[in-house]
């Protein structure tokens, strides 16, 4: 069966095609710049050479009509026929409490998203286009939702809930919910594949670090605690996210500065971590205004690498016993430094980096744990649309 996986973001949209009988990629391509003007689609064909269009996509129906033309094109598509697609499926970032696994998308399913929306405003509603535009173009086909929170329904309620007033849980739903589920569970079976042993017997702490970036302790192939919360702004520092912080602050900013509730927000979202820093959000930026001796740059590094130390130690101690620790995501695979970094002097955890491992690039997973570290350091390339398409599968086989 052929299975496409949707990504959707506020602009872009990811998708791959899949011939799941035979677990290969039929193709994959991205389409950037949607709503903003001066959109194009890059398109990749293995045995190919990559194809781009410049096409104006004002809106994500646009984008996803974009997708199936070039997919059905004469010269470079792959499929004669959409009525080859068995089934797609869509990342959808929050799903609140309501969903525990994928599940088929009807009317009740999307106003179920389309509910918690407030508590990823930057995500669910590119996700919620994402999912009416493929639906209008697909209509026969089954369309599949794969929540990144639902990896981490499996918290135990002592990890998720917050020492708030319990009513304020109970009738708003503040607790902590986590992200990049999707990613986590990908790289975690892979993980348990290179160790050679079930996920389900796999205890793993993955950091998942792009722009956004998160910790997730999993025991025993489950998520067991995250450092994102109710929204993505808690955990680690980030491009453009503050991360933990004195819950105060906002308060204290509001109270002495002219800042509304939703200036200090913005703030908060997109105007701290490395950029509130040291300028930047980019990492590769970071690093090099950190070795023009630009003293800001080199104290973000700092921060960043110490607080993935902290949350390295706290979930080491959560799960008792530490299997491997995962690298993901653009600067978890791309950046050897910030790894030395984080994984330095922790080899009273059993964490022991071979730094020539760590300094040689690759694009495939690898080991770069010292030969005798008791805890592996994993590099694994993340895969978000396969994660899709697998949890699609097993959706429909349900």
């Amino acid at each position: 069966m052929d299975i496409l996986a949707l990504n959707c973001g506020s602009s872009s949209l990811k998708y791959q095609l899949f011939d799941w009988k035979k677990k290969e990629v039929i193709a994959k391509g991205l389409v950037e710049r949607v709503t903003i003007g001066d959109s194009f689609i890059v398109h990749e064909v293995p045995g190919r050479e990559t194809y781009r269009e410049e096409y104006e996509c004002p809106d994500h129906q646009v984008a996803i009509n974009l997708i199936i033309k070039t997919l059905t094109d004469p010269v470079h598509g792959v499929v004669k026929d959409m009525k080859q697609i068995s089934a797609v499926g869509h990342r959808v970032v929050h799903g609140g409490e309501k969903f525990t696994c994928s599940v088929l998308i009807d009317d009740t399913v999307l106003n179920a998203i389309k509910e918690v929306q407030h508590l990823a405003p930057l995500h669910n509603p590119p996700n919620i286009a994402g999912i009416e535009a493929a639906k209008a173009v697909l209509p026969d086909a089954p369309h599949i939702a794969i929540f990144d929170t639902a990896f981490h329904q499996t918290m135990p309620q002592h990890a998720y809930t917050y020492a708030l007033p319990y009513e304020w849980y109970e009738k708003y739903g503040v607790r902590r919910y986590g992200f990049h589920g999707t990613s986590v569970a990908y790289v975690g079976r892979r993980a348990a594949e290179l160790l050679g042993k079930p996920f389900e017997q796999a205890n793993l702490i993955v950091l998942h670090l792009g722009n956004g970036a998160s910790v997730t302790a999993v025991g025993n192939g489950r998520s067991i605690d995250t450092s994102m919360g109710m929204t993505p702004l808690e955990g680690l520092i980030m491009g453009t996210r503050c991360g933990d912080l004195d819950p105060d602050v906002p308060f204290y900013l509001m109270r002495h500065t002219a800042l509304s509730a939703d200036q200090t927000e913005e703030l908060l979202f997109h105007g701290s971590g490395l950029r509130g820093l040291a300028g930047v959000g980019d990492m590769r930026e970071l690093h090099a205004l950190a070795q023009q001796g630009n003293g800001n740059a080199e104290l973000a590094l700092q921060m960043t690498a110490y607080r993935l130390k902290k949350y390295i130690g706290a979930y080491s101690a959560a799960l008792g016993r530490v299997d491997a620790i995962v690298f993901t995501a653009g600067i978890g695979e791309n950046d050897p430094d910030l790894r030395a970094r984080a994984c330095g002097e922790l080899n009273n955890l059993g964490i022991v980096l071979d730094h020539e491992r760590n300094a040689t690039p690759a694009a495939t997973a690898r080991d770069i744990a010292a030969a005798a570290s008791p805890v592996r350091i994993l590099v694994i390339p993340t895969d978000e649309e396969w994660e899709i398409a697998r949890a699609t599968r097993v959706c429909l086989q349900r």
